[in-house]
């Protein structure tokens, strides 16, 4: 297959530099350094104490390519819209664009490059961190989800499954896979947007009457949003896995509350947002998530007054 990866961070190199063995990869990036690294020694990957080089193409654009089969994006959701427009060049009749980043309704910006049968959703238990320039420590090894966003089991997916796996992921299909993503999405929305605004460890929310109140009134409009939409949650099952997942991580915090903390933008928009987003087009009301939506943004421009 001919394949761009948008990104190469660490998801980004770890499914291009793996898919390189056996297809035809190209990773798009906007640093000019990182890119000559790559041109002159490929990406390493960490994996078991090991370590194995890949040889995928890297460029900043996409000239000259030719259209490509699939696209897959790894880019923060902020800078997505500016990612796609970047290859709008390689997007053709036949192209198909897959996201496997976090949160949710990464759908409604990618059916505006191609149509809604050419969209792939999916979620990836598998994780990685840079260690130094091209060299990315490929952690968690997991399964990689997957399903066209209208529903339907095409060809293309068993292309697909049948490259990944061949080059050492693990691809399940879904025809339902809103319902993945949405389960995956119940504790980002409840425990990233409040560790966040109270800067706190994802542990205290279980820890603190308050917090823990809150925490369920967004498990809460999630599940009646997600209801909305046709999916199947119970809400005292969800919220206990939170709760849960809230008391084993002392001192462990999420991605939302460390880029508040350093003055960085988030994805609060493709997370809590998701939610908003989704409750709006229903007519459902979540007041909790969009007070919540507001006050990670407000909290994002208090460094920069």
């Amino acid at each position: 297959m001919k394949i761009i990866v948008i990104g190469a961070g660490a998801m980004g190199s770890i499914y291009g530099g793996r898919l390189s063995s056996r297809n035809d990869v190209t990773l798009i990036d906007m640093n000019d350094t990182l890119i000559e690294h790559v041109k002159s020694n490929g990406v390493v990957l960490e994996e078991n104490g090991e370590r194995y080089t890949f040889l995928p193409k890297i460029a900043k654009h996409v000239d000259g390519m030719g259209q490509a089969d699939l696209i897959i994006l790894f880019t923060k959701a902020m800078y997505s819209e500016s990612a796609l427009e970047n290859v709008k060049g390689a997007i053709g009749k036949g192209t198909y664009l897959m996201t496997l980043q976090n949160g949710a309704g990464h759908e409604r910006l990618l059916s505006r490059f191609v149509d809604k049968e050419h969209v792939i959703i999916g979620t990836t238990e598998d994780n990685g961190a840079v260690i130094s320039l091209g060299v990315i420590h490929h952690g968690g090894k997991g399964v990689t989800n997957i399903g066209l966003l209208n529903g339907c089991h095409e060809k293309i997916l068993d292309d697909i499954k049948e490259s990944f796996d061949s080059c050492g992921f693990d691809v399940r299909i879904h025809e339902n896979i809103q319902q993945l993503i949405w389960d995956k999405l119940m504790t980002n929305v409840s425990l990233s947007v409040l560790t966040a605004i109270l800067q706190c460890d994802m542990s205290y929310i279980s820890r603190n009457e308050s917090a823990l109140a809150i925490c369920k009134k967004l498990i809460e409009e999630t599940v009646a949003v997600a209801t909305a939409m046709g999916l199947s949650f119970d809400k005292d099952k969800v919220t206990e896995k939170v709760i849960a997942t809230s008391a084993s991580n002392k001192g462990g915090f999420t991605s939302i509350m460390m880029d508040i903390k350093n003055g960085r933008k988030t994805e609060v928009d493709t997370i809590s947002g998701a939610v908003v987003a989704k409750a709006h087009e229903l007519g459902v009301s979540v007041p909790h998530h969009e007070m919540a939506v507001s006050l990670i943004h407000a909290l994002e421009g208090r460094d920069r007054q």
